[in-house]
Parts: C-alpha cells; sequence; structure tokens
C-alpha cells in the first residue's frame, strides 16, 4: 500500500508556491535540458545536413525558450526525491511535446516553417524527448547510488506510533534511494499504546524532537498520528510551524482500504476521492493508446485467425457467428461485448448459469474455441470501441453482477475501469467457471489489486503473462 505525504505547506499555501530542489540541482537540471535540447538539434542538423546553420541555432534558442516556459508553469524542477521515475517521465515529456506543438504553431502562422527540413524535425523532436528521459534516468541512478552511501540525504524523525507511521518507517528503511534517514520515533503516549514493534527507536517525547527541530537539526518531520486526535495534531503543527523542518502529516484515513485516491481541491476546500479511477489526465490517455495500438497490431496479426474460427463457428452449428452479450462497462454503463458463438442455446437473462464442465449447450468446436480463449478474440473490436480495454477485469453477466454485488464487499468497485480481454485475475488462476463464493472473492480481490496497483508496465507484464500461460484454462468450459 502506497502512503500518501501530505505537507502542511501544500494544504493552507497556494498550489503555485510549490518547492523546488535546492538551488544547485535546479540549474544543473536545468542546464542539462538545455543541452539535451540544443545538442540534440545540432548532432540530427550535423549528421543528416552536413552542418548546422545560424537558422537551426535560432530555431533552438526560441525552442529552449518555450521548453523552459512549459517546465517553469508545471514546477518540473521541483524535488522529485520521494516520486517515482515513471511520474518524473511523463512530467519531462509534457513541456517537450508543450514546446513541440507551440514551435509547430509558430511555424504555420509565420510561414517560416519551409526554410527547415521536416525529418530533421522528426528526428530532432523523438531524440529529444529520448534524450530528456535518459539522462534523467542516468541522473536519478547516480543518486541513488549516492543516497544508498549516506550522501544527499534528509534527516527525518516520526512522530506517532501508529500502522501507518510503523510502515512508513520501514518504508524508510527499505528504501534508501529515497535519501531520507530515519532517525526514529517520538511519542507522548504510553508504550502500551503502540500499535506493533518499531522498526526504529523511540527517542523520546514530542517536546524534545520540537527542540531539535527548532536547533534546526531535524529536516524532516512526519506526523502520523490517529484521525480521531485532531487537537494533538493541530498542536504539533502549529509547533513545529516555529521550525525551519518541512512537516508532513501521515492521515490514517489509509486503514480504511481505498481503492484508488486522489487529492483536488474544490475551491479553497481540500478533498480526497476515497473509490476512484487510477485512469485520468495522463495516465487515461496513455491507457487509451496502449489499447489502440496493442489491439490493431493483434487485430492484423491474427485475421487469419479470425476467419478460420468464424468458419468454424458457422460449420459447426446454425446461428449467427458473433455473439453480443450485455455486460457491465466503465462506471457499470451497459456495453454489448462480442464474442464468437461457443453454444447452440444462448442465455443471458435475469438467471445466471455460467457455463459447466460437459454443458450440453457448448458445441464440440464452441468447446475447444472456448478452453483457448478464442471466441474472445473479437473483444479486440470492443476495445478500437473504446468500449473495453485490452487489460482489465473480466465482464460479468449482469445478472451475475446483480447476483454477487449483494453477498461480496466492494465487488462494484471493479467497475470503476474498463473491462479487460484479459487480467491480473485471470493470470492469477482465476478464470473461466467460479462455481463458490470462495473463487469468486478471490477474482475480486485480484482485480481490486490491479486498479490499486496498475501501471502501464503491469500491463506489459500481464499481456505476456497471457501470451504464455491464460490462453488456456482448465476451469474454462
Amino acid at each position: 500500500m502506497h502512503l500518501a505525504l501530505i505537507t502542511t505547506e501544500n494544504l493552507i499555501m497556494d498550489s503555485r508556491k510549490i518547492r523546488t530542489h535546492g538551488t544547485e540541482f535546479a540549474i544543473i537540471y536545468r542546464l542539462c535540458d538545455l543541452a539535451v535540447i540544443s545538442g540534440t538539434l545540432a548532432i540530427v542538423s550535423q549528421l543528416y545536413l552536413g552542418s548546422v546553420s545560424e537558422a537551426w541555432l535560432h530555431l533552438a534558442t526560441l525552442t529552449c525558450i518555450f521548453y523552459l516556459l512549459f517546465a517553469e508553469s508545471s514546477h518540473l524542477y521541483r524535488s522529485w526525491r520521494i516520486s517515482n521515475f515513471q511520474g518524473q517521465m511523463v512530467a519531462t515529456l509534457l513541456p517537450w511535446c508543450g514546446a513541440c506543438l507551440l514551435l509547430v504553431a509558430y511555424f504555420f502562422f509565420s510561414k517560416s516553417g519551409i526554410e527547415f527540413s521536416r525529418v530533421v524535425m522528426t528526428l530532432w523532436f523523438t531524440g529529444t524527448a529520448v534524450g530528456l528521459v535518459l539522462w534523467r534516468y542516468i541522473a536519478r541512478a547516480a543518486l541513488s547510488r549516492l543516497r544508498n552511501h549516506g550522501f544527499n540525504t534528509r534527516s527525518a524523525v516520526i512522530i506517532g506510533t501508529t500502522a501507518n507511521g510503523i510502515e512508513l518507517a520501514q518504508e524508510f528503511q527499505r528504501n534508501h534511494t529515497l535519501g531520507i534517514t530515519l532517525l526514529g520515533f517520538y511519542e507522548d503516549r504510553s508504550s502500551d499504546r503502540i500499535e506493533g514493534s518499531l522498526p526504529a527507536p523511540m527517542l523520546g517525547k514530542v517536546h524534545e524532537a520540537l527542540e531539535l527541530a527548532r536547533k534546526g537539526e531535524l529536516q524532516h518531520v512526519y506526523i502520523a498520528m490517529p484521525m480521531h486526535a485532531k487537537d494533538r495534531i493541530a498542536r504539533y503543527l502549529n509547533q513545529f510551524a516555529d521550525t525551519t523542518a518541512t512537516t508532513y502529516l501521515v492521515p490514517d484515513f489509509f486503514t480504511y482500504n481505498l481503492l484508488h485516491s486522489r487529492w483536488q481541491t474544490i475551491g479553497h476546500v481540500h478533498t480526497l476521492s476515497v473509490h476512484d479511477t487510477p485512469f485520468s489526465g495522463i495516465a487515461a490517455w496513455a491507457k487509451r493508446l496502449e489499447d489502440i495500438v496493442l489491439s490493431l497490431l493483434i487485430i492484423i496479426l491474427i485475421s487469419p485467425v479470425l476467419l478460420a474460427v468464424a468458419i468454424g463457428v458457422r460449420l459447426s452449428s446454425p446461428g449467427p457467428i458473433i455473439f453480443k452479450q450485455h455486460r457491465y462497462g466503465l462506471d457499470g454503463s451497459k456495453i454489448n461485448v462480442w464474442k464468437f458463438r461457443s453454444m447452440s442455446v444462448m442465455d443471458n437473462g435475469d438467471d445466471v448459469k455460467q457455463a459447466t464442465k460437459n454443458d450440453p449447450r457448448v458445441t464440440p468446436f464452441g468447446a475447444f474455441i472456448r478452453r483457448t480463449s478464442l471466441d474472445e478474440l473479437p473483444q479486440f473490436f470492443n476495445v478500437l470501441q473504446g468500449r473495453m480495454s485490452i487489460v482489465g477485469p473480466r465482464p460479468h453477466a449482469v445478472a451475475h453482477n446483480e447476483q454477487y454485488r449483494a453477498i461480496v464487499d466492494r465487488y462494484m468497485l471493479r467497475h470503476k475501469v474498463k473491462p479487460g480481454i484479459t487480467g491480473w485475475a485471470q493470470i492469477n488462476g482465476y478464470r473461466g467457471e467460479t462455481d463458490t463464493l470462495d473463487k469468486m472473492e478471490k477474482r475480486i480481490q485480484f482485480d481490486l489489486e490491479y486498479i490499486q496497483n496498475w501501471s502501464l508496465w503491469m500491463d506489459i507484464k500481464i499481456v505476456f503473462a497471457t501470451v504464455f500461460k491464460g490462453f488456456v484454462g482448465k476451469t474454462a468450459y
């Protein structure tokens, strides 16, 4: 479970006032970005055109200005110490994409684009994107090695011994690349109220931590108190405001088993979504791009198989080749999911009856395509339509949803994302018939784990796992 860390500064100050890197790091990052942009253009121009003209130098200068405008406005040069590399990568590429679009718009309105080679421009845009990400990866790796040896670190203490505080301490000790040196805990409560064994020493009472912070000996303070202790939290926040330590609040509402949460500001009111989708903003675009590219590629590759299965269905029994099933889609909306027909008689009414072993409704050819998942291949067209995703919770019959939502906790949360052709549950053995409540509960557990931990890399792993072990299922009848 990932802990969200909320600084008091972020809670009370305008969102524009985001702390940046130390001055030295911020300058280095800016200079390296400008060097990558200009250097890539110089290399491409030299290799393709044989020289770097004055016009190209002016273009590089203009683009660097555009890039810095976008980078500064998006706070790219803030500290990324406790952020993942994927987030930093996206934050880096967005200003570059903005600069490229602004440059294209400048060419369009000034009519000056004809002076520049489109091939060079394309190679420059692409090469710079790779370069910006690559040098950050190298810098991050170098900083991680330095922090593993004790350089470029920040001292920290945790106020409170809640379960979240203990988990945070364990994460600091596991992940030295964060550059956080945990000194220990401070707690005013008696030792018998500690919620578990402490991974770091108990250093004393809170007033002692306050004295150290006032002397400038503490850099980070994490307040991990129970939610009901709001008076103490307010008092501690007020006291540590008299220090230069960066103060964080580690709220314990994450013990409420959140699905996917996100901070939002409505006016001056801060809100936290409890059951949210991971696909918003850039993540939504990335997921959709993944679906379009993969589904198009797969449809092209399997087109002979699609034709062969269609002929097999037509010859095996009378009826349509494609069967359309009503399913719940994103946010519980009803969608039509396509499958190759595998049964002589199909039902989709209020009474749910899953296909079982030796089900008389399943044709011999239908049994084969169900067992090998070939019956689900038309769903790649559903992905192109935007109704489904390549990876996501498998869609259940509408009546099946109504049956299990009443007896399986958090069942409907699986519909916070689009249903998928394959999923985390399926590659972990929960594919096909769910003939017991325990199997359904396990499937839902894996579905929610996917939503909580989603990343593009996780999708890629699921796709590859499906190719090697997910197409043939012992429980798929």
